[in-house]
């Protein structure tokens, strides 16, 4: 489904995903790159959940100190239960984080989705 100029869904008919892309490392080029995978799935009619472009920003929790990160993780994985699926975007590669994230879906019986931006440009962000 393509969400056209001026047309929206009602909250019942999107689908709920938990989106899973990179943060750590090229932290700048990751977060330019979760957003344009936000972007893909809102218009695709999905709700997604971007918890590692949410909880990293300022003031909210600090990615580089270990327990912060490990809450930010936990707080998004609690929300997962209600996910219609997890939705994967490979092009900048797949994290132990994300993969850890994608094994406790398929534990849960939540079905796990690989995507890719075909035309994201990383030399763009």
């Amino acid at each position: 489904m393509k969400i056209e100029k001026h047309h929206t869904l009602r909250p019942r008919d999107m689908r709920r995903v938990i989106l899973a892309s990179p943060y750590a490392g090229e932290v700048a080029h990751n977060v330019a790159y979760a957003r344009a995978c936000v972007r893909d799935a809102l218009l695709r009619g999905e709700a997604p959940l971007a918890s590692h472009l949410l909880y990293t920003q300022d003031g909210i929790l600090d990615d580089g100190e270990r327990n912060e990160r490990a809450h930010g993780i936990n707080a998004g994985l609690a929300w997962l239960h209600l996910a219609d699926a997890v939705v994967v975007y490979t092009d900048r590669g797949i994290s132990l984080g994300m993969e850890a994230g994608m094994n406790l879906a398929r534990f849960l019986d939540i079905p796990v989705e690989r995507r890719s931006l075909r035309d994201y440009d990383t030399a763009s962000s």
